[in-house]
């Protein structure tokens, strides 16, 4: 188990000691558990998979790292997304890329997944923000467990998706639950309904 420093962390000592660790990133120099778990995962990769299958099939110039890390710069905030779907011919323009991966600009990130966990606050409020800022054009938040808050999802709460589509310098948001079919900027020809992606906790 890693403990926890007691002190905060500039992004250059969390990437030093934590770079490699998928479990922590750092928000205002404060470490964050991710608290992942198994079904976490699950869902992780159902959605990796497919969203791989479509970069294949329209061969699109985008790939899906195994670990990376979105650098704020002038902070010490670093996220660490469930899925970012990178542009390829941004990676030259890269300031960090060449020798760790870790990515500072909004113009290499074409899409980003945060699958919603006990820390549903960050995701919701905190990275939506940050990530407007950034310049990310295509945000999802996959709430598997409807645990967001009525603000966020409504009520009842329920399994929700929210898609959050770049406008300026906030997100515009749809939400899919369901059998509603994900429509997605990046990927225009994704089939794919919100009550796939959650079947995707099963474990049968």
């Amino acid at each position: 188990m890693v403990q926890l420093p007691t002190k905060t962390l500039t992004i250059n000592e969390f990437i030093n000691r934590f770079g490699d660790n998928y479990n922590y990133e750092l928000i205002d120099g404060e470490l964050i558990d991710l608290e992942p778990t198994g079904i976490h995962e699950q869902i992780a990769a159902f959605l990796g998979r497919k969203l791989n299958v479509e970069i294949e099939k329209e061969t699109l110039a985008y790939l899906i790292p195994y670990r990376c890390l979105v650098k704020l710069l002038g902070t010490e905030t670093a996220f660490r997304p469930d899925i970012i779907v990178l542009d390829k011919n941004e990676l030259s323009q890269e300031p960090l890329w060449q020798q760790e991966p870790v990515i500072c600009r909004g113009e290499s990130i074409k899409l980003i997944v945060e699958i919603v966990s006990s820390n549903w606050q960050n995701d919701y409020a905190r990275k939506t923000e940050d990530y407007a800022l950034l310049g990310v054009g295509e945000y999802w938040i996959v709430d598997y467990l409807g645990v967001g808050g009525r603000d966020y999802i409504g009520t009842p709460k329920q399994p929700t998706l929210t898609c959050c589509l770049l406008d300026g310098d906030r997100y515009k948001k749809q939400l899919f639950r369901g059998r509603d079919k994900i429509e997605s900027l990046t990927f225009p020809e994704l089939e794919l309904s919100a009550e796939e992606i959650f079947a995707a906790k099963k474990l049968s």
